[in-house]
């Protein structure tokens, strides 16, 4: 009787672990639904081999991205040779501006010079709108960092802008983003935190747990 109990008790437990949630089984603590949200069919913004990918969707003019931006700054800087950390702007249209003019910057090869004076400019020095600002208010605060004016402005304008633009949209439609700063991690999973700090470290530990899986 004893043993036919135990064994019987021994065969619910099995079934009761075959029924946790995966992120409770993967044993980093996170739970789906309530850190990260699993991205249907989701794919990296860019593939590279043995590479995991870490793209933060962040809008010049939001506010909590300004916030953000100190941290993730710092933390993208300590990341390991093995993740690729990339901003994405959120362009909610084709006329959103800023994206316009991060995207023209990165062709330029100028973020250096222009991502994080661009929030500056914004939110501390007010000497552009975080709202309404022209391709033409862009291009004359990038010239004051140094960028030659018409070829930001062409830059601006230019059919490969056009083309990442609508693959940012894309990207950000398929990945389920309303909202920004959103952290997709090799586009499997998007964070969902409660602070700042809580959205680097859920990203973290997705990162372990892709890089424990075999990054695909």
């Amino acid at each position: 009787m004893i043993q036919r109990l135990s064994t019987a008790l021994l065969v619910l437990a099995f079934a009761a672990l075959a029924w946790l949630p995966a992120a409770a089984r993967a044993g980093d603590g996170l739970v789906e639904g309530h850190d990260y949200v699993v991205i249907p069919g989701g794919q990296p913004l860019k593939f590279e081999p043995g590479k995991v990918e870490v793209v933060e969707v962040f809008a010049y003019w939001c506010h909590a991205c300004n916030d953000f931006q100190p941290m993730v700054g710092r933390w993208q800087r300590d990341l390991p040779a093995d993740v690729a950390f990339r901003y994405l702007p959120g362009a909610f249209t084709q006329n959103d501006v800023g994206a316009r003019a991060y995207f023209a910057a990165e062709s330029l090869g100028a973020l250096s010079k222009t991502h994080e004076p661009t929030f500056r400019a914004i939110h501390v020095e007010q000497s552009l709108p975080a709202r309404g600002a022209s391709v033409d208010e862009y291009a004359a605060l990038y010239a004051g960092f140094g960028l030659d004016r018409a070829q930001v402005l062409a830059a601006m304008r230019s059919p490969e802008t056009d083309a990442r633009m609508e693959a940012a949209r894309d990207f950000m439609m398929a990945s389920g983003v309303e909202a920004t700063p959103t952290m997709i991690v090799n586009g499997r999973y998007r964070v969902i935190g409660r602070s700042y700090g809580d959205l680097l470290r859920i990203t973290d530990l997705l990162v372990a747990r892709e890089r424990a899986a075999g990054t695909r």
